[in-house]
C-alpha cells in the first residue's frame, strides 16, 4: 500500500493551477477532528508563557479552539478582515515558485491533511495543525503579515538570482525557528516550534543551543538540520524590527553572501551578539538518534 496515501488521504486530489485543492472539510473524520482537538489542547498549554503574545491573542481572535479541524475559508474570512490573508489548501508541499506567488498576493499554502496517530508527536512534512496552529495566527499581526508578503516578493526575485538557499535560510530561521525578546525574556513565534511540544521547551530553556540576535546576513549563511532540533535560535527584537529589517532588495546583501564560506548550524561568530552560547551537550550526546 503507499505510505504516503495512508498518511495524506489528499495524496492525489485534483489540484488547480496553483496547487490548491478543495479542503473537503465535512469527509473529515470523528478521530480526524478529535486527533487536532488533542494536539491542539496540548500545545496550548505548553506554549502558556512561552509564545509571544501577538500569537496567543490571535488564537483567541481567530477563534482557533480544540472545537474541530478548522474550517479554512470559515477562519480566512476572519483574518482577512484584520490583515488581508487567506489561507488556501494544498494536499503536500508547493512548487516554489507557486508559494512565493501566493505569499506574495497574502495566501498562505496550508497543508489539509492531519498526521496519522501513529505520527502524533513528530511529523517531519507540515500537516493541517503545524500551518494553522503554527502559521496562521502570526498572519494577524501587521508587521508579520506585511513581512510575509515581502519574503514571497523577495523570493520571486531570489529565484531569477539564484539566490534561493541563502533566502531559504532565513525563512528557516525565523519564520519557522525563530525567537523574539519580550516581557523581559525570550519567547517562541516561529511555526516550527510553536507547533511541537518537545521543542517549544528546548528552544527556550535547554542549555545546548546558542541563541544569537538577528543578522540577515549572518542567517543567509547559516546551514540548518531538518531532523532534530536546531542548534543555533535567532532572536528578534520585534516583528517591526524583523520587516525593516527586511522589507528591502536584496540585492547587495546577495552580492555580500555570495563566495562567502558557510556557517555550520552550531558555529558562533565572534561577530554575532551572543544572548546564550549552547553547551551542545544534547548534540554531542546523539540527539534524537543518541
Amino acid at each position: 500500500m503507499d505510505t504516503a496515501f495512508v498518511k495524506n488521504r489528499y495524496h492525489g486530489a485534483p489540484r488547480a493551477a496553483d496547487f490548491t485543492i478543495d479542503q473537503a472539510w465535512e469527509t473529515y473524520s470523528a478521530e480526524e477532528h478529535d486527533r487536532w482537538d488533542r494536539l491542539f489542547r496540548r500545545q496550548r498549554e505548553v506554549t502558556k508563557g512561552r509564545a509571544c503574545e501577538a500569537a496567543l491573542k490571535a488564537m483567541n481572535t481567530l477563534e482557533l479552539s480544540p472545537s474541530g479541524i478548522p474550517h479554512m475559508g470559515r477562519l480566512s474570512d476572519r483574518l482577512e478582515a484584520l490583515t488581508g490573508w487567506r489561507i488556501v489548501p494544498v494536499a503536500e508541499l508547493v512548487p516554489d515558485d507557486l508559494f512565493f506567488n501566493h505569499l506574495a498576493n497574502r495566501r498562505f499554502p496550508a497543508g489539509a491533511f492531519i498526521r496519522p496517530e501513529a505520527e502524533f508527536d513528530y511529523l517531519q512534512e507540515p500537516d493541517i495543525f503545524h500551518d494553522i496552529f503554527g502559521h496562521v495566527p502570526l498572519l494577524a499581526d501587521p508587521a508579520f503579515a506585511d513581512f510575509m508578503e515581502a519574503y514571497g516578493k523577495g523570493g520571486q526575485r531570489a529565484m531569477r538570482l539564484g539566490q534561493l538557499h541563502n533566502l531559504a535560510r532565513l525563512y528557516w530561521y525565523t519564520v519557522e525557528f525563530g525567537l523574539i525578546r519580550e516581557a523581559g525574556g525570550l519567547r517562541i513565534y516561529g511555526a516550527g516550534i510553536m507547533s511541537s511540544p518537545e521543542e517549544t521547551v528546548f528552544a527556550l530553556e535547554d542549555a545546548s543551543p546558542n541563541r544569537i540576535g538577528f543578522d540577515v546576513k549572518r542567517l543567509m549563511r547559516t546551514k540548518y538540520i531538518i531532523d532534530d532540533f536546531q542548534q543555533t535560535y535567532f532572536v528578534i527584537d520585534s516583528f517591526e524590527a524583523l520587516l525593516e529589517a527586511c522589507y528591502k532588495d536584496f540585492g547587495n546583501v546577495y552580492a555580500e553572501v555570495k563566495g562567502e564560506p558557510d556557517f555550520e548550524a552550531h558555529d558562533v561568530s565572534p561577530e554575532d551578539r551572543v544572548i546564550t552560547r549552547g553547551t551542545l551537550d544534547y548534540f554531542r550526546a546523539g540527539g534524537r538518534k543518541g
